[in-house]
């Protein structure tokens, strides 16, 4: 492999959103540096970081209806029978929640966990607690898709968190997904839920780094029940 090679496949490419918060972190670094040197430095470090906040790398998602993916980057905060927000209409029995909580050093670029028809977009305005509390599922701020699987339909519900103020989702009702697909972007701290019905197993562990697009989170059809882990 030659150096420009190792170059590129070292590189991230940066979503498009970020570009512009990426422009106005520079610019505010060259004013700060008219004021004090160091700032301008200082001010350098953030802008590098907030490209590296709105990287968003290729991944190689497994293509199989009985996988469901990980559709965010970040820690498996909850695993738990929940029952769904209401306005996902996926009524009032208790559902399998997978979580995974996003900080601010995570890949913020949100992917479909399962291939299938995106029945229902439900936005709904709230608070910014922070993300990890258990509580944020019903008080915070979301948007929730309903995506029509091969197993039924389940749940995907993008959180906004302390400092995220922005959710975005550029999936309409009526699109099609494939699995490991983006469909929105959090800015700055967040977590994503996954809604599951009947039939299916979890594939992750509490704590555990799941990687978007990539880490089985559950799955269905299998016999063999839950997997069992411990730390080392």
């Amino acid at each position: 492999m030659s150096l420009v090679d190792t170059i590129r496949s070292t590189l991230v490419p940066i979503h498009r959103e970020g570009w512009k918060f990426v422009a106005v972190f520079f610019v505010v670094s060259l004013l700060l540096g008219l004021l004090w040197e160091p700032l301008m430095w200082i001010g350098f470090v953030l802008t590098a970081w907030c490209a590296y906040f709105f990287r968003d790398p290729e991944r190689l998602t497994p293509q199989d209806d009985d996988l469901v993916i990980s559709p965010a980057d970040g820690r498996v905060s909850a695993i738990a029978m929940v029952t769904p927000p209401a306005e996902l209409e996926l009524g009032d029995q208790p559902m399998l929640r997978i979580s995974v909580f996003m900080n601010v050093f995570n890949c913020h670029v949100n992917r479909a966990p399962m291939r299938g028809r995106v029945s229902r977009v439900a936005y709904r305005a709230g608070k910014f607690l922070n993300a990890d509390l258990d509580k944020a599922s019903q008080e915070n701020e979301r948007n929730g898709l309903v995506i029509e699987s091969a197993h039924g339909p389940i749940g995907v519900v993008q959180i906004a968190g302390l400092v995220a103020r922005r959710i975005l989702c550029w999936t309409s009702m009526n699109d099609n997904l494939e699995a490991g697909e983006r469909f929105g972007l959090i800015r700055f701290g967040s977590r994503l839920d996954v809604f599951l019905p009947e039939g299916v197993q979890p594939r992750v562990s509490l704590g555990q780094t799941a990687i978007a697009g990539e880490t089985v989170l559950a799955e269905f059809g299998s016999a063999k029940g839950p997997v069992i882990s411990r730390r080392g």
